[in-house]
């Protein structure tokens, strides 16, 4: 096929692939640097966040990582053995890793635990409805989207931002430290095997997405790859924000207590 995508150049290279994913990769970026950067992953990189705070964002991101297997699974469904060259690989792919997907599943279990946040908690739900759109749209693009875009929405976008703001929080061993050095292993697996800035999975999902599109695709497809990603690092954005009013919330509520007490003390 002329219009076959091949990969020559190293894997972890955007430009091994073709203008058009290089371009997609540019139009992203400043939704993906929101995310990468945010204030909260900076905050929980210092072990500066709340206690409330830091155990929202464990209760509201496990629907993600529970289901994260399940939607490369649902992602397998819409594969057939040798119909194309990119469904064969996403085939291999997909099963390869939805294994260790489950793992990190554990992983993600025993950091909430070290911060006091148990598995009934973390399956209750109890957080502000707001956390569960990024699960939610995660879950429709799987069960709804084609292959190629829900490949692009999850394994590329979700897991490419989720090794570089993992790889913020493990620079420097300030939140670590904050861990009993007995419980600081566990406690720190999941941040760990997703903290690296040489991860492939996500360049793995690329190589798919190019695959099956090949060099040229129409400008229709071009689009929906775009907003998917986006949507995703968006979803993302929305969460931490989120997290952070409460953050905010709580540093307010002193102000607000000293304005009242001056007022009173003014009155009197």
């Amino acid at each position: 096929m002329i219009d076959a995508f091949n990969r020559t150049g190293p894997l972890m290279e955007a430009s091994s692939y073709p203008t058009w994913a290089q371009q997609l990769i540019q139009d992203c970026s400043e939704s993906k640097r929101r995310v990468v950067e945010h204030e909260l992953y900076q905050r929980m990189r210092d072990n500066t966040l709340s206690a409330k705070t830091m155990r929202h964002y464990l209760i509201g991101g496990w629907p993600v990582v529970e289901q994260f297997a399940l939607y490369m699974a649902q992602n397998l469904t819409k594969t057939k053995f040798a119909r194309h060259p990119g469904e064969d690989m996403a085939r291999r792919w997909l099963m390869r890793n939805i294994r260790v997907e489950l793992n990190h599943a554990d992983y993600w279990v025993n950091w909430a635990h070290a911060h006091g946040v148990s598995l009934d908690e973390l399956q209750a739900q109890e957080v502000p409805p707001e956390l569960h759109a990024l699960s939610h749209w995660c879950w429709h693009t799987s069960s709804a989207d084609s292959l190629i875009v829900a490949i692009a929405a999850t394994n590329y976008a979700i897991e490419g931002a989720t090794g570089e703001w993992s790889a913020v929080v493990c620079s420097t061993g300030v939140y670590a430290a904050a861990f009993p050095e007995e419980e600081r292993k566990r406690a720190m697996k999941w941040l760990k095997m997703h903290a690296q800035y040489d991860d492939a999975h996500p360049w793995e999902a690329l190589e798919i997405i190019c695959t099956l599109a090949g060099m040229n695709p129409s400008k229709a497809l071009q689009v929906e790859l775009r907003q998917a990603v986006c949507k995703s690092y968006d979803y993302m954005y929305l969460f931490l924000e989120s997290c952070m009013r409460l953050e905010q919330e709580k540093e307010k509520a002193p102000s607000l207590v000293r304005e009242r007490q001056a007022r009173v003390a003014s009155e009197a």
